[in-house]
């Protein structure tokens, strides 16, 4: 615990007299968080030994749902519907207060399917089989169990100083982030007509490059559209030997993932960011047979829908434009399909620049910075009804000053979100993200 007392020191010492300047009560934040972080600790150390897959997170939610009933939320599980009917495993948590406003803060639950290799006394050791069939390790390598552990610690202050707002706190775990689905899926199970329609939403994810103890916040698109396409690139079949007796889709595959990667650079203005990637190819079942078809998965990300529009169009065109060239036949050229898609994460200006205040508030402005919009994606935008509430994302930082120093110094590749290495300095990551998000809720709910 003497780092954690040590955190607590550098920490507090920024910590502004917040009654002045949002009119919440004269409390010690910083402290009150500092006092949970042994038992948060426990439940960290719990969800990330026991990470599950997205529309697997039944123990997760369980857990977490579990957590929240003791504090003396109503806790409804088994929130959300994905599209071909399966249920989702979603949570709602709601602290009536007397009339007010209605915020809506959440958390995400799933996990990815990462072995993880960071060598912690906690390392998750869980494998499970992918929806392909795969057998994979998994892990919580994007820091969903940071978010859930710290919105446990904001639940417990927001009960322990009821008298000080009114109003209805809206806790919401979702299930599915990883995949793009859990947001729609609860919104499919019509979250707002059975919980109420929430006047703000706000969430946070954790960043690796901002030093734990910190914060991002900007108003305006902070991430990326994200859209999920499929391109089957089909041939005629034939022996390895004989390739003139067939039209091989495994050179026609190759060709269109290098001529389409100058579809961002040569086709879209400079000045409109676009990332288009090829993450899968599958084709093919032995080294001496010509496949009839090669299958590859792309995923293309922007902030504006007219960009995005422009380079699925251009994804299209360039696989049949390709097809036909290389001479396969009207009835087998190219399939392009379309799969997840989530909108760009926009943050309310307003809102946006209002939280910063509680931010600076609660953690000082030195620990407050200016996020960077990133080509990452998420599916909290959709919470927000394409504009409708006001809703904020904001960045938690994840990695301790010094170890982002000593990564700089090394001239090493600080581990990113979604690697097997990834892991945040949760001894000053949970303490501010309880402080700066409690605080958010108090003024927001007053």
């Amino acid at each position: 615990m003497l780092r954690s007392r040590m955190a607590l020191m550098a920490f507090s010492a920024f910590v502004l007299p917040v009654a002045a300047q949002t009119g919440l009560p004269p409390a010690d934040l910083a402290a009150s968080a500092e006092k949970q972080l042994p038992a948060l600790t426990e439940v960290y150390k719990n969800l990330h030994r026991n990470p599950e897959l997205s529309q697997r997170e039944e123990k997760t939610s369980t857990l977490l749902a579990g957590e929240l009933r003791k504090l003396g939320y109503t806790v409804t599980e088994r929130v959300g519907k994905y599209e071909d009917g399966k249920p989702a495993f979603g949570i709602v948590a709601i602290l009536d207060n007397g009339p007010g406003k209605r915020l809506l803060l959440r958390t995400d639950m799933d996990a990815l399917p990462v072995e993880e290799k960071t060598g912690l006394e906690y390392q998750s050791k869980v494998r499970s089989t992918n929806a392909q069939g795969q057998d994979v390790g998994v892990m919580h390598a994007c820091g969903h169990d940071l978010h859930m552990t710290v919105l446990l610690g904001v639940a417990k202050e927001m009960v322990d100083r009821k008298k000080h707002w009114h109003g209805t706190l809206m806790l919401v775990g979702q299930p599915s982030e990883e995949i793009i689905q859990g947001a729609k899926a609860m919104l499919a199970d019509h979250l707002y007509d059975r919980f109420g329609k929430p006047d703000y939403v706000v969430a946070e994810h954790d960043f690796p490059d901002i030093p734990a103890g910190s914060v991002g916040i900007k108003g305006g698109p902070v991430l990326a559209s994200a859209t999920t396409l499929t391109v089957t690139m089909r041939g005629i079949g034939s022996h390895g030997s004989a390739p003139q007796a067939g039209k091989d889709p495994i050179v026609l595959a190759a060709e269109f993932v290098l001529v389409a990667q100058t579809i961002v650079s040569r086709q879209v203005d400079p000045q409109q960011p676009a990332v288009l990637s090829v993450g899968t190819i599958h084709g093919g079942t032995k080294n001496n047979i010509i496949p009839d078809e090669v299958t590859m998965g792309l995923t293309l990300r922007t902030f504006s829908p007219a960009v995005r529009d422009q380079v699925v169009a251009a994804v299209k065109r360039t696989a049949d434009g390709l097809a036909e060239a290389y001479g396969i036949p009207a009835d087998r050229m190219p399939v392009v399909t379309l799969n997840e898609s989530t909108p760009a994460t926009i943050n309310d200006p307003a809102l946006a620049a209002r939280i910063r205040a509680d931010l600076e508030a609660a953690l000082g402005k030195d620990h407050v910075a200016e996020s960077r919009p990133s080509m990452g994606s998420e599916d909290v935008g959709l919470f927000s009804l394409e504009g409708q509430i006001p809703s904020v994302m904001y960045s938690l930082g994840a990695t301790a000053q010094p170890r982002l120093d000593q990564f700089h110094h090394q001239g090493k590749l600080l581990p990113s979100l979604h690697s097997a290495l990834f892991y945040p300095d949760y001894e000053l990551a949970i303490p501010a993200g309880v402080t700066g998000m409690t605080t958010v809720a108090l003024d927001l709910l007053q």
